[in-house]
C-alpha cells in the first residue's frame, strides 16, 4: 500500500467515525468549562466553587458540534431549494 493511499484511506475512515459520532451524539460538552456551565474559582481556603455562569454555552453545558452544524446547515439550503 502506498504512502498516499494510506493517508486517503485514513482521512476517509476518519472522517466516516466524526460523521457517525455526530450522528449518535449532535451534543458535546462545552469546550470553555468543561460541562460544568460555570467556571470554578477558588475560595481564600483553596475550595473550588462555583463562579460566573458560562458565556460560550450560556449555563446549559452543551454545545452543538461542528459536523452536526454544517450537516444542518446543509440540510437547511437543500430543504429551502426545493420547495
Amino acid at each position: 500500500m502506498t504512502l498516499i493511499a494510506a493517508a486517503s484511506l485514513l482521512t476517509l475512515l476518519f472522517t466516516l467515525c466524526y460523521a457517525g459520532l455526530c450522528a449518535a451524539s449532535p451534543f458535546g460538552n462545552c469546550r470553555k468549562c468543561r460541562g460544568f456551565g460555570y467556571a470554578l474559582k477558588k475560595d481564600r481556603r483553596g475550595r473550588l466553587k462555583p463562579g460566573k455562569t458560562c458565556r460560550r454555552c450560556r449555563g446549559d453545558r452543551k454545545r452543538i458540534r461542528v459536523g452536526r452544524h454544517l450537516f444542518n446547515v446543509a440540510m437547511r439550503i437543500h430543504r429551502d431549494g426545493t420547495r
